[in-house]
């Protein structure tokens, strides 16, 4: 007997939370808006699976900074990274600097509507005491959102200045995060660059990353719509900062295009005498 698609749903969350997280993620970062409501109901969602995911890491004495970068791990690589080709699609045509400004437009409205959103249901319950416990999830949903979409940024900020991460999807991804816990662009002539990219070292840094992330949305505990300000408010500024030194940085690693790049003169110059 065919099992109805919403029991279906529900045994695959019970029995495979951290897929659910990273679903959910790919559709908070997906191309194209989504309506407030769905976004609120979706950040919701998160939120629960996260609490769960947090307690059996508290009960097994998991800290919450390598809880929630084990977290991010894990949902890497279900962040939807777009090529050249699609980005300047969906982007109206755009190339260059223009698509490169465009991205960085667009991933900051993202992430001040997550913070906005997130701020405002953490200021809710700033108002109402007897929820307030279960602010933190609300606002560790946020960080991860926003951490995604930053990390997706910077990858396809490398798409748009031609500074290409070989891999696989998994070692892709992994280059990503790593250099979103560095907040540095990727060296591509760095074997280390992707082979490498989540050692002891790295995996510390996300750590750090992540928690600095979550200590910012902490600020946003307030209340009325103060909360929904500033949260709204710091994951603007601190996406549009990410955006400028990636886009620095790349700029530095951008390979020259082949008329620029070209050393020898036109054959039919080498054979005039």
């Amino acid at each position: 007997m065919a099992v109805p698609e919403k029991d279906q749903q529900t045994g695959s969350e019970e029995a495979d939370p951290d897929r659910e997280v990273g679903e959910l993620v790919g559709r908070l970062t997906e191309p194209g808006e989504l309506e407030p409501a769905e976004r609120r109901k979706l950040l919701g969602r998160l939120a629960r699976s996260l609490s769960a995911g947090s307690k059996r890491a508290r009960d097994s004495g998991t800290g919450r900074g390598r809880w929630l970068a084990d977290v991010f791990i894990n949902i890497a690589p279900r962040i939807p990274i777009r090529d050249l080709h699609t980005l300047s699609e969906h982007h109206h045509g755009l190339t260059g600097e223009q698509l490169a400004d465009d991205l960085v437009r667009t991933a900051q409205k993202a992430t001040m509507t997550v913070g906005a959103i997130g701020g405002a249901l953490a200021a809710a319950e700033f108002a109402a005491p007897p929820l307030l416990l279960s602010a933190p999830a609300q606002l560790v949903a946020e960080t991860i959102v926003v951490a995604a979409i930053e990390v997706k940024l910077l990858a396809e900020l490398h798409e748009v200045y031609g500074v290409r991460v070989e891999g696989t999807g998994a070692q892709r991804a992994a280059a990503f995060t790593a250099a979103w816990a560095r907040q540095r662009g990727i060296d591509p002539l760095a074997p280390a660059s992707v082979s490498l990219a989540l050692g002891a070292a790295t995996k510390t840094a996300l750590r750090n990353r992540l928690m600095r992330t979550l200590g910012r949305h902490l600020t946003t505990l307030g209340p009325f719509l103060t909360g929904a300000v500033a949260g709204g408010a710091l994951n603007r500024m601190a996406t549009k900062k990410l955006g400028q030194t990636i886009r620095d940085d790349l700029r530095l690693k951008l390979p020259a295009p082949p008329e620029r790049g070209r050393l020898d003169p036109p054959e039919r110059d080498r054979s005039d005498p």
